[in-house]
C-alpha cells in the first residue's frame, strides 16, 4: 500500500477505558519516539473516570492526536472503529498503560520498509513491574522473546498466543484483508494472528526490548472470560478445523494429561475422535484412556492420522516433538503442537 501525502507514517491505535492512572506515562513514551512521523488514534471507549481529560489535553497539545469518543460497546468494536479511522498504511497497536522504548515504532516502520513480504512484526517485550511477575507470566516472556523467525513463530503458532498485542506492527491492508478484529468469545488478537497465518501473512520479531508491558491483577488478559484457557483452546479448535484437522475424524492425542483430556472433550464435542494416546509415563501406557489404548511412543508411526502435542509443560514440549519426529510424523502437516 502506497502512503498518501497527507497521511503520515505509522497510525498507533490505542483503545483505553478508564486509564487514567496509566495513560499520561504511555503518551509520554510515544511522545519521545524518534520516528515523529505518525497519528495517535486514541478510541475513548466510555471511560467515566479522568481518561477523558487527559485524552482532550494531550490532543490540544499535539496535532497528531485525534480523540474517538465511543460508548463503552467493547474493545473489538473499539478496534474496528480506530481502525477505520487510522490513515497510515502501518498500524502500530498500543495499550493507554503500557510503555514503548522511544525507538520502537522507528524501528519496526524501518523493518517493515526493508522487508516488504512481513506483514507483522512485534518486538521483544519484558513486563513491568518486576516484583509483580510470577513464574508462570516470566516463563511466557522468555517463550515469547525466542520466536523471532516467521519459521519459529509458525511452528508454535497453536502452542500459545505468539504477540503481545500492543507490541505488535502490522500492514493495515493485511487486518483488513481478514476483515478486522472480530469478536467470538475468545481472545480477539489470537484470533487474528490465526487469520492472518492462515492468509499467508509473514511475521517477524525484533530482538531488542522495546515494549514494556505492565503486569497488574485487573488486566484483561487475567480477568476476562475470552482469555481463559477453555476459550483460548476453543479458538484454536476452531481455527484447526478450518486448516489442519479440515475433513479429519480421528486423531493422535500426543499426552495423556490434563491438558490432554481437556483437548478430548473439545475434539469429541467437535465429531473427531482419538485413536490413540501416546504418552511415556509407565503407568498410563497399555491402559485405555476414553475407550482409546495408551500407546508408548516406540508403538506410534506416522500412518494417515494426524497428531496432536497436547503436552503443556514447557520444558517436555520439545521432547514430544522429537519422538513425533522419530515415528515420522512432520510437523505442520501431520502433527502441530497445540500446548
Amino acid at each position: 500500500m502506497m502512503k498518501r501525502a497527507d497521511c503520515p507514517a505509522v497510525s498507533i491505535l490505542m483503545p483505553v477505558r478508564n486509564e487514567a492512572r496509566f495513560l499520561p506515562a504511555a503518551l509520554r513514551s510515544l511522545a519521545a519516539q524518534t520516528l515523529k512521523d505518525w497519528e495517535l488514534v486514541a478510541v475513548d471507549d466510555g471511560s467515566t473516570d479522568d481518561t477523558p481529560r487527559i485524552l482532550a489535553r494531550a490532543a490540544d497539545a499535539d496535532p497528531r492526536i485525534r480523540v474517538l469518543t465511543r460508548p463503552g460497546q467493547g474493545l473489538v468494536p473499539a478496534l474496528n472503529a480506530g481502525l477505520a479511522s487510522c490513515r497510515a498504511p502501518l498500524i502500530a497497536r498500543m495499550d493507554g498503560d503500557d510503555i514503548a522504548h522511544p525507538q520502537r515504532v522507528a524501528q519496526q516502520a524501518a523493518f517493515l520498509a526493508q522487508h516488504g513480504t512481513v506483514g507483522l512484526v512485534a518486538c521483544s517485550f519484558r513486563h513491568f513491574p518486576r516484583q509483580q511477575v510470577g513464574m508462570g507470566m516470566a516463563g511466557y516472556e522468555q517463550w515469547q522473546n525466542r520466536l523471532l523467525s516467521h519459521e519459529a513463530i509458525s511452528a508454535d503458532l497453536f502452542v500459545e498466543s505468539p504477540f503481545v498485542h500492543p507490541s505488535t506492527m502490522f500492514r493495515r491492508q493485511a487486518v483488513e484483508a481478514v476483515a478486522g478484529y472480530r469478536d467470538m468469545g475468545w481472545a480477539e488478537d489470537y484470533d487474528l494472528w490465526l487469520r492472518l497465518a492462515a492468509a499467508g501473512t509473514r511475521f517477524a520479531r525484533l530482538p531488542g526490548t522495546l515494549f514494556f508491558w505492565r503486569e497488574r491483577p485487573d488486566r484483561a488478559t487475567r480477568t476476562s472470560a475470552a482469555y481463559s484457557r477453555e476459550q483460548f483452546r476453543l479458538c484454536k479448535l476452531h481455527h484447526l478445523m478450518n486448516g489442519f484437522l479440515k475433513g479429519e475424524h480421528e486423531v493422535i492425542l500426543a499426552g495423556a494429561g490434563l491438558e490432554g483430556r481437556a483437548w478430548y472433550r473439545i475434539l469429541r464435542d467437535a465429531g473427531v475422535r482419538v485413536s490413540c494416546w501416546v504418552d511415556i509415563d509407565p503407568r498410563k501406557i497399555g491402559r485405555d484412556l476414553h475407550g482409546a489404548p495408551v500407546l508408548a511412543t516406540d508403538q506410534v508411526r506416522c500412518s494417515g492420522v494426524k497428531m496432536l502435542m497436547t503436552v503443556g509443560a514447557r520444558g517436555a514440549r520439545s521432547v514430544v516433538r522429537q519422538s513425533a519426529l522419530r515415528a515420522g510424523f512432520i510437523e505442520g502437516a501431520s502433527a502441530i503442537c497445540v500446548a
